[in-house]
């Protein structure tokens, strides 16, 4: 046996020889780029038409929660305006005591539809002034502790510790 190297190589001109395509064309590796594109701008599209969806549907329930925030605070106050309706419409026959009792329970109804909806009235009488919750109209000489609520004029009122309407007072004057 001879020890002898098989030198035959195949010539890739030859046509007998398979022809293996590794690489794509540049056709081909451009048209599935612009494939790629157009997939991702149509995402791109609908990404940011849904972002446009959620942003109007926000302020959509942002609107109707603005104008319904008050829909069921009126719905208690309805039965205070039917008491006060009642009581006028009693006429001139009825007497002081039974206009002073119902004016007393059409009050008791409107205390109710406060506490129910978490509104507090604020009557600092001797408290300590504090400018976040009263509103000093004048200072007096008075017995009592300098900077303390000598006198209320009118009631102020808190909703959720947020004040709705200050309490107007008089302070005492350092003397």
């Amino acid at each position: 046996m001879s020890d002898q190297i098989n030198t035959e190589t195949t010539n890739p001109a030859e046509p007998d020889a398979p022809q293996v395509d590794v690489m794509p064309s540049l056709e081909e590796r451009l048209r599935q780029a612009e494939l790629n594109a157009q997939e991702h701008h149509d995402a791109w599209l609908r990404a940011k038409a849904d972002a446009e969806n959620a942003r109007r549907r926000a302020l959509d329930e942002i609107d109707k929660a603005r104008k319904f925030a008050l829909d069921k605070f009126a719905a208690d106050l309805l039965p205070v305006k039917d008491s006060l309706e009642a009581a006028l419409a009693t006429g001139d026959n009825a007497s002081i005591e039974s206009l002073k009792s119902g004016v007393e329970l059409t009050l008791k109804q409107l205390v109710g539809v406060f506490e129910k909806n978490s509104i507090k009235e604020l009557n600092p009488l001797g408290d300590k002034f504090d400018p976040n919750y009263h509103q000093a109209i004048a200072s007096v000489e008075a017995e009592g502790e300098p900077n303390s609520v000598a006198s209320v004029l009118q009631k102020g009122y808190v909703l959720n510790d947020r004040v709705v309407r200050p309490a107007l007072v008089t302070v005492v004057k350092a003397q």
